[in-house]
């Protein structure tokens, strides 16, 4: 079989090298490569790289979202248990029909889509390229014939450039070009903060086209408490709650809260200063983290190839939805963060235990996206579906267990607290607003049924 072997040549010239001659035909090879762990693994080599060329947690929902929906749809096409996303999406046109000429592998197309796409959002092509040269070559040596393999990649890129197309109209190339965040002298507003002074991050995320939200602002939450730096105002009292969050005497309750902020802290850069030398750290994302959960949870359920690609498409729309919903708030209400005001006003030697990121305060995004996400897996997999956590092992970091969805996404969303990086009503009203996301998101979608089973 040749055409695995020659991946890195043009597809005019592929076409001339596919031969039958000599083939081992496996006449059971539609069944064997419409094997989950073939999707799971193409997703899991996008997560490596995401967190190689580490992008921020809105950009790499972005990357999740785009590469899914191609891997649905070029599924979708001869999949009769899956619904095209085309018009349930407003401003998603229906992809390429295949070749009805030539035989086709639909979960070979969909791995090809979401690779090509996945590749053309990231830097580091060449990582993505060279796994995918070999996944090709591993389903190759199942016994897949030339042509249906050769035909299945080529829908599938044809899919992968009908997404790529669409993307471009979503404003992102155009927001590299958006002014930068403008520091104010106003007490109440972000500052840059330690160690870093980054600027701040995605300043114009709210003007990104999402996929089911009218608008993003739709599901605007109450706005933060008052600003008062007087000592025994209400906002005062809120950030004395994060300055004593770990000042409990009991020392097996504040072990448990650091080992629950370090679990979900899901920084993608955290820097590091050693006198004068800095070094850094990469991790997943909020929304890196949500889709290995759903990774998890779906080879728990044994759920097959369709259900898989339908899992990760769902998660990561509202992913990606839920982004556009909080940062929408994020520099509405452009909130000072709690290192900056308690170092003000309570303690100049105080740091969170997490590092803070770059970016306004108002609302949390992990309490956001982890429920937008919880609320989508939950009605994929049912309220009470148990699950142990290892996301973070490759991190350093021990296994967590959960009873539901929503018992993992309660703990994202405190563990917020309990790193000192920000204040309970953005915790409180960013569950509410994630779950108002994903909600919406499955009124719109699942309401026609994505899945028939």
């Amino acid at each position: 079989m040749q055409l695995a072997r020659h991946l890195l040549l043009p597809l005019v010239t592929l076409s001339l090298l596919v031969t039958s001659c000599g083939e081992d035909i496996n006449p059971n090879y539609q069944e064997e490569v419409a094997q989950p762990e073939f999707y799971h693994r193409s997703v899991k080599q996008l997560t490596d790289v995401i967190v190689h060329d580490i992008f921020s947690p809105p950009v790499a929902g972005r990357i999740y979202a785009y590469s899914s929906i191609a891997g649905y749809e070029a599924l979708a096409a001869g999949d009769p248990e899956l619904e095209s996303l085309a018009g349930r999406i407003p401003h998603l046109a229906p992809a390429p029909a295949p070749n009805s000429d030539v035989e086709i592998s639909y979960p070979i197309a969909a791995i090809a889509a979401q690779q090509k796409v996945g590749k053309s959002l990231i830097f580091s092509e060449d990582r993505l390229q060279t796994f995918t040269d070999s996944l090709v070559i591993e389903i190759d040596d199942i016994g897949v014939p030339d042509e249906v393999l050769f035909a299945s990649i080529e829908y599938g890129h044809r899919v992968a450039d009908h997404v790529i197309a669409w993307y471009d109209g979503d404003l992102y190339k155009q927001s590299r070009t958006f002014p930068k965040y403008s520091v104010t002298r106003d007490p109440s507003k972000w500052q840059p903060t330690p160690p870093d002074y980054m600027d701040g991050i995605e300043p114009s995320w709210a003007k990104i086209r999402p996929f089911t939200l009218e608008s993003a602002d739709q599901f605007k939450p109450k706005p933060p408490t008052e600003y008062d730096p007087k000592e025994g105002s209400d906002w005062f009292k809120g950030a004395e709650i994060v300055y004593d969050a770990l000042k409990v005497e009991d020392e097996a309750e504040r072990a448990e809260r650091i080992a629950i902020a370090k679990f979900w802290d899901c920084n993608p850069y955290v820097s590091h200063h050693v006198g004068h030398m800095m070094f850094a750290t990469k991790k997943i994302t909020p929304g890196g983290h949500w889709i290995n959960i759903t990774a998890i949870t779906s080879r728990l359920a044994k759920a097959d190839f369709a259900k898989t690609v339908e899992a990760y498409a769902l998660v990561s729309m509202a992913m990606h939805d839920g982004f556009i919903s909080c940062w929408d708030e994020k520099y509405r209400s452009n909130l000072v963060r709690p290192e900056t005001f308690i170092n003000t006003h309570i303690d100049e030697d105080w740091a969170p235990l997490l590092q803070t990121p770059p970016f306004p305060e108002h609302t949390s995004g992990h309490s956001v996206v982890s429920r937008a996400c919880a609320i989508v897996l939950t009605d994929l997999y049912g309220e009470d579906f148990a699950f142990t956590d290892d996301s973070e092992v490759e991190y350093d970091l021990p296994e967590r267990s959960y009873t539901s969805f929503k018992h993992a996404s309660e703990e994202a969303a405190i563990s917020r607290l309990y790193g000192g990086i920000h204040y309970m009503p953005a915790i409180t009203e960013g569950v509410i607003q994630g779950e108002n996301v994903g909600n919406h998101l499955l009124q719109k979608l699942r309401g026609k049924v994505i899945s028939k089973k």
